[in-house]
């Protein structure tokens, strides 16, 4: 079945950096658009950025354009989140997500536990 792990998060100050890591198994990875989404606390799932099956073309949430960069290596069946000047309204519980073939829906793995990125001085 659809297994996801998220890795990478922390505690960081406003303006650093982290990367987080997503190892995919379970289905073909490199015929799905991949996603990160996010939780943030008392708030449901938003979906923060997301690449296509061949990792050519990312997009964005409006909310960190110029700050995250997505990337996948079909290759190792991982998709990455590089995050910077992270700000405090970036708080949250980060779960990548498998999409669909044409990347109009996404679906988290029930059983991850995401990985926790908290931005705070």
């Amino acid at each position: 079945q659809v297994q996801l792990v998220e890795s990478g998060g922390g505690l960081v100050q406003p303006g650093g950096s982290l990367r987080l890591s997503c190892a995919a198994s379970g289905f073909t990875f490199s015929d799905f658009f991949m996603y990160w989404v996010r939780q943030p606390p008392g708030k449901g799932l938003e979906w923060v950025a997301a690449i296509n099956r061949a990792g050519d073309y990312p997009y964005y949430t409006n909310a960190v354009k110029g700050r995250f960069t997505i990337s996948r290596d079909n290759a190792k069946n991982t998709v990455d989140l590089q995050m910077d000047n992270l700000k405090s309204g970036d708080t949250a519980v980060y779960f990548c997500a498998k999409g669909s073939p044409d990347g109009d829906s996404w679906n988290t793995d029930p059983g991850a536990q995401g990985t926790q990125v908290t931005v705070s001085s």
